[in-house]
């Protein structure tokens, strides 16, 4: 009876240990994205408005993305949101206010007007990449600090 109790007993502890080995490797994964990232965003010149590019400093944690260049709420304001996955897939969202009218296309939307777009963002390790899905071509790179 002993020796049929020991074959499970054995199986059984295998698995905790499996388990116990592979859960922590998610939860580590799902959180080797946190700490402070700098964040540079370049757009280039598009139709008549000039480019720019500007850097700042990011926050993730617990796979939670959030940026913000200048003041929220103010002209010249960029915040990006969204979730890192486990695997670095990121799901940004930016939100801002227009600045100066030399870098707006069409020149013609007033200082502090809103905007919005989504991000595709890749993170890896200690680097990331991200291209601006809608409106003019951006490009962002995130360097984790």
């Amino acid at each position: 009876m002993n020796l049929v109790r020991k074959p499970r007993t054995t199986a059984a502890r295998v698995i905790v240990i499996l388990a116990l080995m592979i859960l922590p490797g998610v939860t580590l994964a799902a959180e080797s994205f946190d700490g402070k990232w700098q964040t540079t965003v370049s757009c280039e010149n598009f139709r008549d408005a000039l480019g720019f590019s500007y850097r700042f400093m990011s926050d993730v944690k617990d796979g939670n993305f959030r940026g913000l260049h200048g003041t929220e709420g103010q002209p010249s304001s960029l915040l990006i949101e969204g979730k890192i996955d486990a695997d670095g897939t990121g799901k940004l969202y930016a939100t801002g206010r227009t600045g100066s009218k030399e870098y707006v296309p069409g020149r013609d939307t007033p200082r502090g007007t809103e905007y919005s777009y989504n991000i595709d963002a890749h993170f890896k390790g200690t680097k990331g990449t991200g291209t601006r899905i809608e409106g003019r071509p951006c490009s962002f790179t995130f360097e984790k600090q």
